[in-house]
């Protein structure tokens, strides 16, 4: 339904938007608006969808009536990229379905909303694509967002006749200053690190550049985020376990998850990639062959975990030819993805840490490794980590061995 501040706010902008040039150009788009909320109601469309449409394509008319816009140039991208500046993104899949009708009655020549084109690029950015899936565990979403960004940055090397064998440091900023004018700091982070891999890649894998340029892609230090990693208090801990359930099979099926992220150090993607092949029972052992670095290792299973994961093998798990240990609960049952893992792990620490993540159990993990004594090699091991910095950086600084060292104290 149409609330008053959108009513007014869709009268002050009749009142306001005059029209210009040639008032042929509305008349057939006010036109096309009200015949295009006519077919949605014959096509079975509901009547709150028509409702929430309307408003939001009256907006855009208006938008239209206040530019020099011929008919041809309205369903372009970089127009609706204009008009979602002004009215952000809640009126686009209205603007993007009136597009699509009035191409099926041939009056515009292709529509707004298709589907990405696929984009192709030079065998050494696939082969990097396929390194990303193979050896960092990237999921599509992300190597779609890598193979975009990469992209751009072919188009660049492609319009300045750049040789990705010649690249430079110099050549690198100006890319990066320009590709990022319109993101904020956040995207900007996340796509200097794309880039950042992706030169990596080049100088160590490939030998393609004579330089790693990658340590020099830097962006200004943000001190708010310098933070370290996030783990749970011994009495959160205690919390989150006391309220496990085991009413349905959905919490029995958490339960084992949670006691192998906290028990174990176990990412959510290599949670949901465990096979029944990959448990001995026997030799109370868990062969972890899914990791970044795609070194297995086995690692000793606790028996609260073996406990946990024979309840849900013996009451909730379904018959089904997968041999993924963890797998849905509705048919058809297959196995889950990291994302739900993650998703199961943080709603049952939410009671005992309002903002936490299903991580802070593996930040967890690595403390107690830290406090029983392990040191940082043996903790960059049990963590599947390639390199002792990204260990560094899960540890945070234990007060009690800090005041033992300092201070003598017993703890």
């Amino acid at each position: 339904m149409t609330d008053p501040k959108t009513t007014e706010s869709i009268k002050w902008l009749n009142q306001y938007c005059l029209p210009k040039d040639d008032p042929l150009v509305h008349q057939h788009l006010d036109k096309a608006i009200d015949d295009y909320l006519q077919w949605m109601k014959s096509a079975g469309y509901s009547q709150i969808t028509r409702q929430n449409y309307r408003p939001q394509l009256n907006q855009f008319l208006c938008f239209i009536k206040n530019r020099r816009f011929s008919w041809t140039e309205i369903f372009t991208f970089n127009t609706l990229q204009r008009f979602k500046k002004i009215r952000g993104q809640s009126s686009v899949p209205a603007i993007n379905g009136l597009s699509r009708y009035l191409f099926s009655q041939g009056k515009i020549p292709k529509p707004l909303a298709q589907k990405a084109q696929r984009i192709d690029l030079p065998q050494i950015y696939q082969d990097y694509l396929s390194y990303q899936q193979t050896h960092r565990q990237a999921t599509e979403r992300q190597v779609s967002r890598i193979k975009r960004v990469l992209a751009a940055f072919e188009d660049y090397l492609q319009t300045h006749k750049i040789d990705l064998c010649s690249l430079k440091l110099e050549q690198v900023d100006d890319f990066l200053t320009a590709f990022f004018a319109p993101f904020s700091t956040a995207t900007c982070n996340a796509y200097r690190s794309m880039i950042r891999q992706f030169l990596k890649y080049l100088y160590r894998e490939r030998q393609i550049i004579k330089r790693d340029l990658s340590p020099l892609i830097v962006g200004a230090h943000l001190f708010s985020q310098a933070k370290p990693p996030n783990f749970l208090r011994p009495h959160e801990v205690q919390k989150v376990f006391a309220d496990l359930k085991l009413t349905t099979p959905a919490d029995i099926r958490t339960y084992a998850m949670v006691h192998q992220a906290y028990m174990l150090g176990l990412r959510p993607q290599e949670i949901c990639t465990l096979t029944l092949d990959d448990i001995s029972f026997r030799w109370q052992e868990l062969n972890v062959k899914d990791r970044k670095t795609k070194k297995p290792i086995k690692l000793p299973l606790p028996e609260e975990v073996i406990k946990a994961i024979a309840a849900y093998l013996v009451g909730v798990r379904p018959q089904s030819q997968h041999r993924t240990l963890f797998l849905t609960l509705k048919a058809p049952y297959g196995p889950l993805t990291a994302n739900v893992v993650g998703y199961h792990i943080t709603n049952c620490m939410r009671q005992a840490a309002p903002c936490s993540s299903a991580y802070w159990l593996r930040h967890t993990y690595a403390q107690n490794l830290l406090e029983a004594g392990a040191s940082i090699y043996e903790i960059k091991e049990m963590l599947g980590h390639d390199s002792i910095e990204s260990t560094k950086k899960y540890l945070h600084i234990h007060i009690k061995l800090m005041r033992k060292v300092l201070f003598n104290e017993t703890i």
